[in-house]
């Protein structure tokens, strides 16, 4: 273990009541978890996350497959947020104007906000509080705090859960690239599964991917065509898995929709999606909200990736236009959009004809039944179909606490007998269907390029997704002018085949005079 870790076990790893578990007999992964807020652990601002996922996601599932005789070596990485304020002065501060002010700007990676910076209106303030602006996140220091809530959420609700796992940075550190010591502790093979603000997916999922590790990133996989196409490159060199977290793949709505769609639905027409959380989000993600990411790339990426997915060799997007609502966020303090939606123009492929997808996402919702609203509605030249993924049936009434719709279908936490049993649940069906590929790979029965047919969202197969998140952005930052998708030539496959056609620019449109 290398000296810049710590390891803490937060129960113990078996008991005399445990259920019985079918051990997988298979090579089991060594994983890192690069990341440590509410996907991860559950665990936000001191607390459990007002939220449908208290307990984490990624840690639980780990856990659970380390149970089940997947999964051996697990560490957890924490990253800052936020550039400190030194570093950001020596390397690209600069004064910008705009709109008649002069205010303080620097680059972030990748996320373009009035031409690739993001503004501050008080530049007063930027300078005599940057911790408010600059500072970076103690993530180290949350360890204790993080140890103490896997303790109480899973350790002491899940029988059999061994939760002894490798920290990185130690705990009385704080280190915003404390994934490179944890990297180093790791071997090619390993897994490695990053959900952190979304510009700095690239910079990690390239450390990884050189050493030769297999990666899954959340949603969006980066935010530029750029960084996506360094990266879909970066895998192929070093012959790695490289994937994105999008789990409503595995809702079996979702799955059933887009089968529908593509088998009987005939050429693509219309569809509208929206996707809210509510207010109280904000709060969590202040520390990113408006100056890295954005709502679209956060939440009008699920329906983006379901629209990827279903019309893979059907149709493609060519053009965005995006408007947003404002208000909410910038009462509280934060320079960002309430809604923002996209209205792409997808091309079907064998006709030429085209059809109008409208995606809508907002983090200023009420508080309702559901932490998140999510529905879409399809059309096809031969039919349609509507989802509600928010209500599937089942509402839940307890004392001091509202009344809610509940959804197991993503994350069952209620257990069995004193087990986990959400194995069946989407939430964790994603990222262990990763895992079971990487151990697939290491074992030498498929290799990464053999799933790139759909069974998982590969690298080399969502770089749609990422021009219409990118090109949605640069909409909204030049006043809604629309963009178009440039297409280059077709990769070649291994073997000399015809590879797919993938976007290499995005331009801003020129109207026809």
């Amino acid at each position: 273990m290398s000296s810049s870790s710590s390891s803490s076990s937060f129960s113990s790893s078996s008991s005399p009541s445990s259920p019985a578990i079918i051990v997988d007999e298979g090579r089991r992964a060594n994983v890192l978890m690069v990341g440590t807020g509410e996907y991860t652990t559950g665990y936000v601002d001191g607390k459990a996350a007002n939220s449908d996922k208290g307990a984490g996601v990624v840690a639980l599932a780990i856990f659970d497959l380390r149970r089940r005789g997947k999964v051996d070596r697990v560490g957890m990485c924490g990253v800052n947020f936020v550039r400190s304020f030194v570093r950001s002065f020596v390397r690209s501060f600069v004064v910008w104007a705009a709109r008649g002010r002069w205010c303080f700007a620097w680059p972030v990676g990748g996320f373009r906000r009035c031409a690739g910076f993001v503004f501050f209106d008080r530049p007063a303030a930027a300078v005599s509080a940057p911790d408010r602006y600059f500072a970076p996140r103690q993530e180290g220091r949350k360890f204790p705090g993080i140890r103490e809530h896997m303790k109480s959420r899973i350790g002491d609700v899940y029988s059999g859960m061994d939760l002894t796992c490798d920290t990185y940075p130690p705990d009385d550190v704080v280190d915003p690239v404390a994934y490179l010591d944890a990297l180093s502790t790791y071997r090619p093979g390993d897994v490695v599964i990053i959900f952190t603000p979304d510009d700095t997916h690239h910079d990690i999922a390239m450390a990884a991917v050189t050493r030769g590790m297999h990666v899954m990133v959340t949603k969006p996989i980066v935010q530029t065509l750029e960084h996506h196409a360094s990266l879909s490159a970066c895998a192929r060199e070093n012959d790695v898995l490289v994937v994105a977290e999008v789990h409503k793949r595995w809702d079996p709505f979702y799955a059933d929709a887009r089968d529908r769609a593509r088998s009987s639905l005939g050429n693509f027409q219309y569809m509208y999606s929206y996707m809210s959380q509510p207010k109280h989000q904000l709060d969590t993600f202040r520390a990113w909200a408006g100056k890295s990411s954005d709502i679209s790339y956060y939440l009008n990426s699920h329906h983006v990736d379901y629209s990827e997915w279903t019309l893979e060799g059907i149709a493609r997007p060519v053009r965005v236009v995006a408007s947003c609502s404002e208000g909410v966020a910038m009462s509280r303090g934060m320079d960002t959009e309430d809604s923002i939606t996209l209205t792409v123009t997808w091309e079907n492929l064998d006709d030429r004809t085209r059809g109008t997808a409208v995606y809508t996402s907002s983090w200023a919702a009420p508080r309702s039944d559901v932490h998140s609203q999510q529905r879409f509605f399809y059309m096809g030249t031969r039919g349609e179909i509507s989802v509600d993924q928010a209500h599937r049936g089942m509402t839940l009434a307890v004392d001091d606490a509202p009344f809610a719709s509940v959804n197991p279908l993503f994350m069952k936490y209620a257990p069995t007998d004193g087990a986990f049993s959400g194995q069946g649940s989407y939430g964790i069906r994603s990222i262990e269907c990763f895992v079971d590929a990487c151990r697939e790979i290491n074992m030498g029965r498929r290799t990464p390029g053999s799933y790139d047919d759909g069974s998982l969202a590969t690298v080399h197969t969502t770089m749609r997704g990422t021009a219409i998140l990118e090109a949605g952005r640069r909409s909204l930052d030049a006043d809604g002018q629309p963009m178009d998708i440039l297409y280059g030539e077709e990769e070649e496959e291994e073997g000399g085949g015809r590879g797919r056609e993938v976007p290499v620019e995005i331009r801003p449109h020129e109207f026809r005079t």
